[in-house]
């Protein structure tokens, strides 16, 4: 990905204030996962490097199948995806978002780009927590869908234009995605099923938008009403967590 990022960055220079912002979210996320933990008497030591987790993280939103499918709880698609199990875990998301994101968020704007985001990380935990088929994970957590919906973004860039650069972009993405899948298999951890989704729709996406900034006032109405609709789900899921957030946990005292 560090090298991707050295690619981009000949190309796409300028400021990233959704990237930015998530940035910022998702590390004061994490600050209030670890008091959370803390409070619970747990997260003490090297827990926090990759050892946050529990009842903390199931009630301040992760994906977590029997709360979405039984009880409803809709919104955990998203607030799963500002939550992190430790902070190796948390640094390698953020290096990814912040190599990746300013190109993609210059090249469609920051509506498009939020929403952009948003959907492809709710749609890949959306897929994970499916209750049925191989990879069943009980719960899950972070922004590793989204991000790889940048991914899948920049893959479907790199097959509408031409030329040696973006083969060898695209080159490299496939690589970096491959061992990270690789990863997944062999039991470190990673959450294949929400990567694949949320590349896999990351992609469907970058062969819809336009690749440039919106040029009149319909494209910039739709991108703005996306973008909106992007926020919207963001602000009404973390709401709908702080109202649920007492509320008892099936098996768990």
């Amino acid at each position: 990905m560090a090298a991707v990022n050295r690619s981009l960055s000949g190309v796409f220079t300028g400021p990233a204030p959704v990237t930015t912002a998530l940035l910022v979210s998702n590390l004061l996320m994490f600050g209030v996962e670890w008091m959370a933990t803390a409070a619970q008497g747990q997260g003490g030591g090297l827990s926090i490097l990759w050892g946050i987790g529990g009842q903390s993280t199931v009630r301040l939103g992760m994906s977590w199948p029997y709360g979405i499918y039984i009880q409803h709880e809709w919104y955990r698609l998203i607030t799963a995806m500002f939550l992190h199990g430790g902070l190796i875990h948390i640094g390698f998301n953020m290096m990814a978002l912040m190599q990746l994101g300013p190109a993609l968020e210059e090249l469609y704007g920051s509506s498009r780009y939020f929403f952009l985001f948003i959907f492809t990380g709710a749609f890949g935990f959306l897929v994970s927590s499916f209750p049925y088929g191989p990879w069943y994970p009980n719960n899950s957590l972070g922004a590793s869908g989204g991000l790889l919906g940048l991914v899948g973004a920049m893959l479907a860039i790199t097959t509408k234009r031409g030329g040696a650069y973006m083969r060898e972009l695209r080159s490299r993405l496939i690589s970096s995605v491959v061992l990270l899948f690789v990863l997944g298999f062999l039991g470190m951890g990673l959450d294949n099923k929400a990567h694949m989704a949320g590349m896999a729709s990351g992609f469907v996406l970058g062969k819809i938008f336009a690749d440039r900034q919106s040029m009149n006032v319909r494209e910039r109405q739709i991108a703005n009403a996306l973008g909106w609709l992007a926020a919207i789900a963001v602000i009404a899921s973390f709401a709908f967590m702080i109202l649920h957030y007492r509320d008892p946990i099936p098996g768990q005292g």
